[in-house]
């Protein structure tokens, strides 16, 4: 059961700027991501550089990386909403932009920001879409009570949309996207601003979906939602994948496993190297003149030695973090950045 995806070499390029996101939605580019022809007008953002991955039918599948990472691009061509510069998309046998009604028929979609009709009730909005889809009356009514139940909102079937909080909006956003039962369901952000309570309900709704053999594709910055829900998840930043796999082999691939992010007021080359002799320590960065990133297969117990180093180098520990091997983890090794950033 289920639907598998597959995507080549897709690569998009805005010739002028998309929205900029705003509290986390949407699109945001981060500066030097442009070019100018000769006559210095022409400006491109390259939103994705050639990045090609597959989706195997039935999975929980992640994309992880920060606001502006190209992860909205991703689910915006693989839902036919923003063509790509180049590449394909598949959608089971389906060029997603060569056989477009054939592939919207496979999907489902909750964009980051609600797009509800709020001249509506909740009751209309799923029958409606229901409609669209060409479910009958009978099928499309009977459908509707079963996801406003599963949604906890057959308190507010009757009620019009634009009384809604933003979690109960975002919540009906994802059952108009399952009412016509779709083989692909795309979540783009879909915790962003709900409280823990909705997002745990969330969480169980989509794993729930994902037992009956469907296949789930969602965006996320948020480590532990992509840690707890993702069979398998990519990392991306600037438009590139910069490492795919499941979140335990991800975590693996972390030298040393626990990173150590010391801040002094100085840093010395003889510092830097003391700390390379450390038991344990497989890696040692300095990201600026201030701060030095120690990978090791151990946490606490590099303190001490760290803070002696420091003294007998002339130098002052200021600041001390430790991070255990985690999503966060790989990234800052990979891009020496937060995926909050």
């Amino acid at each position: 059961m289920g639907i598998a995806i597959r995507i080549e070499n897709l690569r998009k390029v805005y010739a002028t700027p998309p929205p900029v996101a705003h509290g986390g939605a949407g699109f945001s580019f981060t500066p030097g991501r442009t070019s100018k022809d000769n006559s210095g007008k022409k400006i491109e953002l390259v939103a994705l550089d050639s990045i090609s991955f597959e989706i195997r039918a039935g999975e929980v599948f992640g994309l992880l990386g920060p606001n502006g990472a190209g992860k909205s691009t991703t689910i915006g061509i693989l839902t036919t909403r923003t063509k790509p510069t180049s590449g394909r998309a598949f959608i089971g046998d389906f060029d997603i932009w060569e056989q477009q009604v054939k592939a919207k028929r496979l999907i489902g979609v909750v964009p980051q920001r609600p797009n509800l009709d709020f001249a509506l009730t909740a009751r209309e909005i799923l029958t409606f879409h229901g409609a669209y889809f060409g479910q009958s009356a009978r099928h499309r009514e009977r459908r509707a009570d079963q996801l406003l139940e599963k949604f906890k909102l057959t308190d507010r079937a009757t009620h019009m949309a634009r009384t809604f909080s933003g979690g109960m909006m975002q919540r009906l956003s994802i059952a108009r996207a399952m009412m016509h039962d779709p083989e692909v369901l795309f979540l783009d952000e879909p915790s962003a601003g709900l409280d823990p309570q909705t997002r745990l309900l969330l969480w169980e709704i989509i794993r729930d979906y994902n037992r009956i053999g469907k296949t789930i594709v969602l965006t996320t910055h948020y480590m532990d939602e992509a840690d707890t829900l993702c069979d398998r998840l990519a990392i991306i930043d600037h438009g590139r994948i910069i490492s795919h796999g499941t979140p335990t082999e991800l975590k693996a691939a972390i030298p040393g496993g626990f990173l150590l992010r010391l801040r002094f007021d100085r840093i010395t080359k003889e510092l830097l190297a003391d700390l390379r002799k450390l038991p344990g320590v497989t890696e040692v960065r300095s990201p600026d003149q201030a701060s030095v990133d120690v990978y090791a297969d151990r946490g606490g117990p590099l303190i001490g030695p760290a803070v002696n180093m420091a003294q007998a180098a002339g130098c002052e520990l200021r600041d001390v973090h430790i991070a255990e091997p985690s999503l966060e983890t790989l990234f800052l090794h990979h891009t020496g950045r937060s995926l909050r950033d």
